[in-house]
């Protein structure tokens, strides 16, 4: 090979690969917001205290129950007082002075709620209204009423909120005893159904002792036409 022919090779230049605008790229399109979206999914301390809140600037925001909308429009006398630690009730007025009738119907009609704070101040209300001093008295009359709000709780898909109407109706049968009885086959519906799940089956059965310890022997049949493996807490 001539020198100029070697020579002339050698100076050629040799070409780099050219950057097309799609090879500049990081190959992951939209990494930088990938990024940015998982640091504001970090969660924090308060979103254990605070799940699922709802936001008071939206507009949009549908009332699950009847509970909802009277409590934003404040015709419920109590409101959450925010704690470092844990949650609790204010009350407007002092819960023995409360009326029975519509506070604690509307307080049984939030427990389906599953936004905070409407959830947390329906069923702690309910709980905290029927452990005031002559509520038996007072619940008794609106039995009926209780009734159907309970009934949709247990037969609800949210195991959170079957566990919220699971534990109301054992504080509703704590005041009332057997006033409940004839009201009872109706609410072991869903509870029959609940039975099945090996996750629930233990907190049923000891809800299902305390029913039959407050309402008596009377209500034994009832739970056994809807749950015919319970065993009675009894020897009859």
């Amino acid at each position: 090979m001539s020198a100029k022919g070697t020579f002339g090779s050698a100076r050629t230049p040799v070409k780099t690969a050219s950057k097309s605008p799609h090879s500049r790229q990081t190959g992951k399109p939209g990494s930088g917001d990938a990024a940015t979206r998982s640091v504001s999914k970090v969660s924090r301390p308060s979103d254990k205290l605070n799940p699922k809140t709802v936001n008071p600037f939206n507009d949009t925001t549908k009332h699950k129950t009847a509970f909802a909308a009277v409590y934003t429009n404040g015709g419920v006398p109590c409101r959450l007082a925010h704690g470092s630690v844990k949650h609790k009730l204010a009350w407007n007025t002092i819960p023995e002075q409360v009326p029975f009738d519509p506070v604690l119907v509307t307080l049984a009609e939030g427990i389906r709620e599953t936004v905070h704070p409407y959830s947390f101040v329906a069923r702690t209300g309910f709980k905290e209204l029927l452990e005031t001093p002559g509520s038996g008295e007072k619940a008794v009359c609106l039995i009926p009423k209780l009734s159907q709000p309970l009934r949709a709780a247990l037969g609800h898909s949210d195991v959170s909120v079957f566990e919220a109407g699971l534990a109301a109706l054992v504080q509703l049968s704590n005041v009332v005893g057997p006033a409940l009885t004839p009201h009872m086959k109706m609410l072991l519906v869903s509870l029959a159904k609940r039975m099945m799940d090996k996750n629930l089956r233990e907190k049923i059965t000891e809800s299902l002792h305390q029913l039959e310890q407050n309402s008596g022997k009377e209500c034994l049949p009832i739970i056994k036409s809807k749950i015919p493996t319970y065993t009675s807490i009894f020897m009859y």
